[in-house]
């Protein structure tokens, strides 16, 4: 039996749906598997796009000094951005639970043109030289409203993601999902380079994927859609409430909930202060990493071999998601297992790095990047995904984007903090201060998640036989006791 949407959801069914014919099925489950295909490409696309613009403008920061783009210009540049990200990672959540999650994508990626569009056309009209104090902030806003824009990526794809895949199984599905930004980072990567090589203008590395993405966006407005119903697939989650209803129940709440009702879903505090620290250790490895080694190796030299960290956290968020899901959805204690394994790879580090051999150096670089890179990919997708099923919220099904933001902002801002301590440490201790720090970053984040790793030891709820939270005719008050 199939419900009828309220008209007050109409709205969000929004242009996406010039999509209910390519696909057809014989039945429910043939129809759903071929569009999780599509889902999953179309997202997975899109936060490579969001990558792909955010690594193109980075690859070209030499260019834009040549240009008369000061260093001091790009420093305020990259914080203006990290802020607005951070910030704006709460806001999208939150929009993206309020308003068609392919509209806010869509926008987020036009907005991503324009503001590659207006570095381009600051950088050719030489207002840097012109009158200084007017370029300096033309450049600073374009990147403080890029910021804005990019932070749609996470939270409202996740949101899209979590709507079409059950909580079965779906460890695997987002682990292989988050290799979208090394995929974005690597083609960007690639497309520069070739750019250049070719011959053409460098400013060509930010109109393409300034061009790519607002086409990319497009697309999302009209072959994106949000959740099953949309596309007359019957979710499971209809199916639950049709039975309700046909019981003489009452359907499964389909309306938002505030930030501080997020934030008092069980758990979603301790990943989210978790998160940070786990997200300062991955930021400290990408922005000091060749650094480090330069004082090993060439410049050169450095900047490849730190790719090997790159290249570790693409499997990373693979084999953490297969893990959790033959363990029965036991995300935290595989996130905590990652953390343990962690902890003494940072120690010989801190012990051993001024003298190790080349080639163990580059071997334990790749399985560091598999152990950061797997918690991070996970918590904010499949972990996020499994706090927004929570029963607490009396089968709310819009809160998704709300619980990824909190997460990936908080984990942002705390990030950020954490950078301003590397420097200083290096003067007082060297890189041996630094890597007991982040030693002490992941036994926190560990111990935050000490109460959810207890729960899975000793309640764990199975994810296949996990019966559904009743439903209440409203929204009703979060519960802050334990459930799963």
């Amino acid at each position: 039996r199939r419900m009828t949407e309220p008209s007050s959801l109409r709205a969000e069914s929004l242009p996406a749906m010039a999509l209910t014919t390519p696909l057809t099925g014989s039945d429910d489950a043939a129809k759903l598997a071929k569009w999780q295909k599509v889902i999953f490409f179309v997202t997975f696309v899109n936060y490579a796009m969001a990558h792909f613009s955010r690594k193109c403008y980075t690859n070209v920061k030499t260019d834009l000094v040549k240009s008369g783009v000061n260093k001091m210009i790009l420093s305020q540049m990259d914080t203006a951005f990290m802020f607005t990200y951070a910030i704006g990672s709460f806001v999208s959540g939150r929009l993206g639970d309020m308003f068609p999650q392919n509209v806010i994508i869509g926008v987020g990626l036009i907005g991503s043109t324009l503001c590659l569009g207006m570095i381009t056309i600051f950088e050719g009209s030489g207002v840097v030289h012109s009158n200084y104090p007017l370029g300096f902030f033309l450049f600073v806003f374009a990147q403080f409203t890029h910021g804005l824009f990019q932070s749609t990526g996470g939270p409202v794809n996740t949101s899209v993601m979590g709507a079409w895949f059950p909580k079965k199984g779906r460890g695997l599905i987002f682990g292989l999902w988050t290799c979208h930004q090394y995929i974005g980072d690597i083609v960007a990567a690639l497309a520069t380079a070739a750019i250049i090589k070719n011959g053409h203008p460098w400013q060509w590395a930010l109109v393409l994927p300034g061009v790519l993405n607002g086409i990319w966006g497009v697309v999302n407005f009209f072959f994106l859609p949000n959740k099953p119903s949309e596309v007359g697939i019957e979710s499971e989650e209809d199916k639950k409430n049709a039975a309700l209803v046909s019981g003489g129940g009452a359907p499964a709440s389909q309306g938002t909930i505030g930030f501080f009702q997020a934030f008092m879903i069980p758990n979603v505090m301790g990943y989210a202060l978790a998160f940070g620290f786990f997200k300062f250790v991955n930021y400290a490895m990408f922005f000091w990493l060749p650094f480090f080694l330069s004082l090993h190796f060439d410049p050169q030299s450095a900047n490849v071999i730190s790719s090997l960290y790159s290249v570790g956290m693409m499997p990373g968020g693979v084999i953490v998601g297969f893990v959790s899901d033959l363990y029965d959805g036991r995300r935290a204690c595989v996130i905590a297992t990652f953390m343990c394994m962690l902890a003494p790879l940072l120690w010989v580090f801190a012990m051993f790095s001024d003298a190790m051999n080349p080639i163990l150096l580059l071997v334990l670089l790749g399985v560091m990047g598999i152990l950061v890179g797997g918690p991070n990919n996970i918590i904010t997708s499949a972990v996020a995904a499994d706090l927004a099923d929570h029963p607490s919220i009396g089968g709310n099904t819009r809160v998704l984007g709300t619980v990824t933001g909190i997460i990936n902002g908080s984990g942002s801002i705390t990030a950020a903090l954490g950078l301003m301590l590397i420097g200083p440490l290096q003067n007082a201790g060297g890189w041996t201060a630094v890597w007991w720090f982040l030693i002490a970053c992941v036994a926190t984040g560990t111990a935050l998640m000490g109460p959810k790793i207890w729960k899975e030891i000793t309640h764990h709820e199975s994810t296949g036989s996990k019966a559904p939270a009743k439903p209440a005719t409203g929204y009703q008050g979060v519960s802050t006791k334990e459930g799963a």
